[in-house]
């Protein structure tokens, strides 16, 4: 089967050597030209990066260049046809000039000067009161567009996905697509570092303010990397930008949970040269919090445990991302992006730990836990891009991407208050780190309606981690390390793949369908053991959508896509948490990928209301579950991860975004499956099924003198997993803005579950020998400040590369 690969990479490599060397070598010059000078009607001075379009037709532009410092512009190589030259400016009227070359021989056409008249600009201020769409379905991905919801101003991007068809968030504000936990996030449609290691500390510091619109892929087409049992996330950035700069600026508090934050993103095009900047940080403080855990074994040893504590952490978040792309010529593009990000967290608390069996007391303790965190992350890329002279949507790319990063947990517990308990103080250090390297080639080929795309791709990755145990020796008064308890572990695994993507477009009809073919090759040692594993798996997946168009933009659309999950390194790592002695957690590297086949049908209404209706039908197998096993001889529950199920997911969905009237709007995002998964637990199996539900509703109302009030209501039902359930949630949000300075700074202030102090979170776990129950009170009301500020001066559009590395194929942890 590897050599069959090899052989089809070989094969489509050089296919698409071929058809770069045609479609995007160098021509010979033999065509027509026109030429021409742009000046200001009232002062005959040239103008600078004025657009001018090429036009056969009223509709359809061939080419688009701007004037240069001298007001000059230059087609080449044109056929003997009619066209049209369409002359826009900002502050400046359309004109149009004919420029007839239909005459074969006539090989030059000199327009000469071309006066354009200024904008006349009346003395009364002109409003607009359209409301513009939020909701908008496309062949094989839905859109949200922040900017058009006003509450992006006040609230992060990670509380505004709450708002997002598909995605929902949990009590711990888990992202889930679909219900699925597992998914990639992207940025401008490239993955990131900032949202690759720990996507909540960022997306939570991030202003909704500076993003443009998420999208959700949810038939991902077979460009992108197989990983993702849900799908992708893609944040788009605001980064329509005009010749010029413009940029916003985002200030926030809230408390008592959370703390300061500030974010934002400039984006600026001088000439040939595009740069696009964005940065943020936040302190997201939790003030000490009620947790406890409740666990009955049964069988011959008839035990009660229960575990009492407080705790409280601060975490300091910072990003910052660069990206700058230069026009070598009209054909050519490069363009490089550099991200980085780190983040600090401090916590501390203690737990009480009571072992009983009837009304004696078989153990009991204390252990406070001092703990802290420290982690960074960057990666790099450069990006090369050939147009086509014949067609400028004919694109030859190739990328090379480096991301890395590090993380150090440190945890010191020190027990006390023990009842037949000889456990002496310790600690815990796990270092690890992630570092990998991606080199790809894209083409994309578009044959009139028909367009084509392929590529090749190979990601080397290498996960490392070392994880020590330290014991305190009182002769020595100091801590020595446990060789048994501790392990280093490094993990390789390389991910070889090639695609094949076709879309056909009709007037009404959209047709898209593709394949993915990836080799993986896994190699795992663990030094302390003096073990390995190997594995070594071929996947054929392939992905299929289908739109057809109806009166007024409404539409229905049919995806089907077979996906993968490969475990991440936080599943696949052996160390082993003993922070609760009691209860421990680990990963298993003996994981193997997850396959998921997902189809789903869904119809997008838009007249006054936009209003999508879905429903699909999601079927796994070799799942990766959390397991949780007790060992009766040690009192212990371990958490790991097995491939031990399956699961069936029946999903119906609701969007809804209606303006009442032309100031009073209101949306609703909602859904509803039925899973059932069945797995084995402790070599017995298991079967759990349940009704799973996500509403969120929200209204805003404009107000007079630029004043905007919103509501918001989410309930989250309950959450259904392999051995148990969650408890239900209910929250809602209040949030008031005023534009302080017009369409440039803007006031928002919100105030969060304001009739709930706590919330009481709990989660029941039961294996064939135990049941368990864990409950947490966190604090539930708080309160958000934020200002908002946008600037900028802008002329013409800045032009970046259409592909680039997208390392799509390792599931987002959390």
């Amino acid at each position: 089967m590897k050599t069959l690969l090899l052989i089809f990479i070989s094969i489509l490599f050089s296919g698409l050597m071929c058809m770069s060397r045609v479609s995007f070598g160098q021509t010979i010059n033999t065509g027509s030209r026109i030429s021409g000078i742009v000046a200001d009607s009232s002062n005959k001075k040239a103008l600078d990066y004025i657009t001018v379009n090429l036009m056969t037709d009223k509709t359809t532009a061939i080419k688009a260049d701007f004037t240069k410092t001298d007001g000059s512009f230059v087609f080449k190589n044109l056929k003997p046809l009619k066209y049209s030259i369409v002359i826009v400016g900002v502050g400046y009227q359309t004109k149009t000039v004919i420029a007839d070359l239909s005459d074969s021989t006539k090989k030059s056409i000199d327009l000469g000067s071309i006066s354009i008249s200024p904008s006349v600009t009346g003395l009364k201020e002109v409003t607009v009161t359209t409301v513009k769409p939020i909701v908008k379905q496309e062949v094989d991905r839905i859109t949200y567009d922040l900017q058009a919801d006003p509450e992006s101003k006040v609230y992060s991007v990670l509380e505004m996905m709450r708002k997002v068809p598909f995605l929902s968030l949990d009590a711990d504000d888990n992202v889930y697509l679909k219900g699925n936990a597992d998914f990639k996030i992207l940025i401008n449609g490239k993955p990131s570092s900032m949202v690759e290691r720990s996507y909540k500390e960022v997306l939570r510091s991030m202003p909704a303010s500076s993003i443009e619109r998420i999208e959700v892929i949810t038939t991902p087409p077979a460009k992108y990397d197989a990983e993702g049992l849900a799908g992708i996330i893609n944040i788009i950035t605001n980064k329509k930008v005009d010749n010029g700069y413009n940029g916003t600026i985002n200030v926030s508090e809230r408390f008592p949970i959370g703390g300061p934050g500030f974010g934002g993103s400039v984006s600026a095009k001088l000439g040939k040269i595009g740069m696009t900047a964005m940065a943020g940080g936040s302190q997201y403080n939790t003030p000490s919090t009620l947790n406890r855990v409740s666990r009955s074994t049964f069988g011959e040893s008839l035990t009660n445990t229960n575990q009492n504590g407080f705790a409280k952490s601060a975490n300091k978040n910072g990003y910052i991302g660069y990206e700058i792309s230069y026009e070598i010529d009209t054909l050519n593009l490069l363009s490089a992006q550099f991200n980085i990000n780190g983040s600090k967290s401090e916590g501390s608390g203690y737990q009480t730990s009571r072992l009983n069996r009837s009304s004696e007391i078989l153990e009991a303790y204390r252990v406070d836990n001092n703990n802290r965190g420290d982690g960074n992350g960057m990666d790099a890329a450069l990006n090369f891009q050939r147009t086509s002279k014949a067609d400028k949507n004919r694109l030859l790319t190739f990328s090379y991407r480096y991301f890395g990063y590090n993380n150090k947990q440190n945890s010191n517990l020190s027990i006390s208050e023990q009842v037949n308990f000889g456990l002496p103080d310790y600690r815990q250090i796990n270092s690890q780190s992630f570092s990998e390297q991606t080199f790809q080639v894209d083409i994309v080929y578009p044959v009139k309606k028909l367009t084509i795309e392929a590529g090749l791709k190979g990601i080397m990755r290498d996960n490392r981690s070392d994880f020590r145990y330290d014991v305190f020796n009182p002769e020595t008064n100091g801590y020595q390390i446990s060789p048994g308890m501790s392990n280093k572990y490094n993990n390789t695994q390389n991910v070889f793949g090639v695609y094949n993507t076709y879309q056909y477009s009709l007037k009404n009809w959209s047709f898209k369908g593709g394949v993915r073919i990836e080799q993986t090759v896994v190699d795992a040692d663990f030094i302390s053991t003096d073990s390995k594993v190997k594995q070594n798996y071929f996947n054929v997946i392939p992905s299929m959508s289908i739109n057809r168009k109806f009166k007024n933009n409404n539409a229905l659309n049919l995806g089907y896509s077979q996906r993968i999950q490969r475990p991440g390194i936080w599943q696949l790592n052996p160390f082993i948490d003993r922070s609760n002695p009691n209860f421990e957690r680990t990963g298993n590297p003996n994981l193997r990928p997850a396959f998921v086949n997902d189809v789903q049908l869904t119809y997008s209404l838009n007249k006054k209301a936009s209003i999508n209706i879905g429903t699909g039908v999601t079927a796994f197998r070799d799942l990766i579950f959390q397991v949780a096993v007790y060992d009766p001889e040690t009192n212990i529950t371990r958490n790991s991860f097995e491939n031990t199920g399956t699961a069936r997911l029946i999903m119906l969905m609701l969007n809804v975004n209606y303006p009442i009237t032309k100031k009073w709007n209101f949306s609703l995002n909602a859904r509803a499956a039925h899973g059932k998964v069945k797995g084995i637990v402790n070599n017995i199996p298991v079967t759990n099924q349940g009704i799973m539900s996500q509403v969120s509703v929200s209204t805003g109302y404009r107000l007079v003198k630029d004043w905007k009030v919103n509501a918001n209501l989410n309930l989250n039902g309950p959450n259904v997993n392999l051995q148990g359930s969650s408890n239900a949630m209910t929250s809602c949000a209040f949030s008031v803005s005023k534009d302080v300075i017009k369409d440039k700074l803007t006031f928002s202030a919100a105030a969060n579950n304001p009739f709930t102090k706590f919330r009481n979170f709990r989660r029941e776990t039961s294996g064939p020998d135990f049941s368990q129950t864990d409950y947490r009170r966190d604090y539930f009301r708080s309160f958000n400040l934020s200002l908002n500020y946008k600037f900028g001066r802008l002329k013409a559009a800045i032009k970046k590369n259409q592909r680039g590395i997208r390392n799509d194929d390792v599931q987002s942890g959390n």
